[in-house]
């Protein structure tokens, strides 16, 4: 099945491969949303282990899919072949701290919001933060089909795809992380699906923008790819795993993040 796929993808163009799997991406966050149809509550333990689980994916995606690419394809020897990643990295950080400061968000547990004050209501609040979240991982899937459209023997149909994968699996989750917590707050479950898939429509954009960056930039693509691991690790790091340790559920949150790691790593090295 998965020759199959990665065949059907060598067999288009790249940049419409990188459309193609971003909306895949949106669409496992669509079916993790419309939970919300089956159940009329998710215990905050269960959204704590699946927030862990979503950071654990993230991490080794960033890593593993990214990273370690960047690093690859980078030439020169020493510090020469480790600074286009590190440079990425930080410039990805950046980018979304910036993001963090400007936009108006606030996260599940509804407690502060966050960004430059706004009259918005909570919930575009909520689905603002997914959103931050869908940029990098739309990035990421579109950088590496980029580099499969420049030529660069280190970016891979296969990498790509297994990298789109992951980051589908880990949307499930995440999908029902926004609209559960919509629907506790007294919203309809048709206004809660709608808003939980919206978070993720920002991937298939990021991820062509991403794909037609690196295919017309292609000395960038080590940059562009440790850019979204930067994006990616922030996001984990100031986002995901705070909001997992609000509501003492931290063991669960830690396995969850381990499973993740393990399957994203395990994808990416027997795949990719």
């Amino acid at each position: 099945m998965f020759q199959q796929i990665v065949q059907y993808f060598e067999s288009i163009s790249p940049i419409l491969a990188a459309f193609y799997a971003t909306v895949f991406t949106w669409f496992l966050t669509a079916l993790g949303a419309s939970a919300v149809f089956f159940f009329k509550n998710m215990s905050r333990v269960a959204l704590d282990g699946m927030l862990g689980f979503t950071g654990g994916v993230m991490v080794a995606a960033s890593f593993w899919s990214l990273l370690a690419p960047a690093i690859e394809m980078s030439g020169g020897d020493g510090f020469q072949k480790v600074i286009p990643a590190a440079i990425g990295f930080l410039l990805g950080a950046l980018f979304i701290f910036g993001l963090d400061k400007l936009l108006p968000h606030m996260h599940i547990n509804f407690k502060e919001s966050e960004g430059k004050k706004t009259p918005w209501q909570r919930t575009t609040l909520l689905v603002l933060a997914i959103t931050m979240h869908n940029i990098p991982e739309g990035l990421a899937v579109g950088v590496l089909f980029g580099g499969v459209a420049a030529g660069i023997p280190e970016a891979s149909i296969p990498a790509a795809v297994v990298l789109a994968i992951g980051i589908g699996i880990q949307n499930f989750p995440e999908g029902i992380a926004v609209s559960m917590p919509l629907k506790r707050m007294g919203m309809s479950s048709p206004k809660s699906f709608f808003y939980g898939q919206a978070s993720a429509l920002v991937e298939p954009v990021a991820g062509v923008a991403g794909a037609l960056a690196v295919n017309f930039f292609t000395p960038m693509l080590p940059y562009a790819l440790a850019f979204a691991a930067g994006a990616m690790i922030f996001v984990v790091v100031e986002e995901v795993i705070p909001e997992t340790q609000q509501d003492k559920n931290t063991d669960i949150a830690t396995m969850g993040f381990i499973v993740g790691f393990i399957i994203m790593m395990t994808l990416d090295v027997a795949l990719g």
